[in-house]
């Protein structure tokens, strides 16, 4: 099966910004390891200022995503990371109160093939990258 791009999406609080690029600075090794259980490869953040925007991309590598999902939201050190980034963003989906709930917290949006487009040299100066594990 050929690996799936995502791309999500969710809102940074302005006044969380340095925290949150503190924490992801220094992913826990555990939630790496969760990731990685899960079938999840080349995982970025980025933030773009303008509207605060956070933007991950990754690639799944699995077969049954929901299952996989379902684990990484069963571990204890991704909750506890979540619970200490979920307070620094804003979801964009209504209802959703955090991470690993039954409501999506990030909207995420599947890809089969990469879109491509003009890219925007003023939007790619603004955008800045916060994380990636390797």
């Amino acid at each position: 099966m050929p690996a799936k791009r995502i791309c999500q999406l969710i809102k940074l609080k302005p006044s969380a910004e340095e925290e949150y690029k503190k924490i992801h600075a220094a992913v826990w090794p555990s939630v790496l390891a969760a990731l990685e259980r899960a079938h999840i490869v080349d995982y970025s953040i980025f933030h773009f200022p303008p509207l605060q925007l956070l933007i991950a991309t990754m690639k799944y590598t699995g077969d049954d995503y929901e299952a996989d999902m379902q684990k990484v939201a069963e571990d204890p050190e991704t909750q506890r990371w979540w619970a200490l980034t979920d307070g620094m963003q804003e979801s964009f989906i209504e209802g959703a109160t955090g991470s690993g709930k039954d409501i999506p917290w990030w909207s995420v949006r599947f890809k089969s093939s990469p879109i491509f487009a003009p890219f925007d040299s003023v939007a790619a100066e603004q955008t800045l990258w916060l994380f990636q594990a390797v």
